[in-house]
């Protein structure tokens, strides 16, 4: 596996437990459709969260969710109308980002962007 695919994905298992340390509570890890993704829908309280994870080394070329362009959330968004068709009766929706830096002497860092609409 590349090694951003595996960044990806210990980015993804970070994000579970840390957004579980917070009272969400994880429905589904890459959910699809066609060739769209996302990458963990979850809920808290009367909430569905449609969290797209973005994990990177350092921040030496910038932030995590410095990556997520207005192509990737249309992405993300279509995905997420398609999870509502097939699974209706959510009142209340947001779209989150979650971008992790990782470090290699020190505690990676979070950054929830909560409410998205690119």
């Amino acid at each position: 596996m590349a090694l951003h695919n595996e960044l990806g994905k210990e980015g993804e298992q970070m994000a579970i437990q840390w957004l579980k340390e917070r009272g969400y509570e994880i429905l589904h890890l890459n959910w699809r459709y066609s060739y769209f993704e996302i990458d963990i829908i979850a809920k808290k309280g009367e909430k569905l969260h449609f969290v797209e994870v973005k994990a990177r080394q350092g921040n030496q070329f910038g932030n995590p969710e410095d990556s997520v362009t207005r192509k990737k959330f249309k992405r993300l968004q279509k995905a997420a109308d398609e999870f509502l068709f097939l699974n209706p009766g959510h009142k209340w929706i947001q779209y989150d980002i979650l971008a992790i830096t990782l470090f290699k002497q020190k505690e990676p860092e979070y950054f929830l962007l909560e409410d998205v609409f690119l």
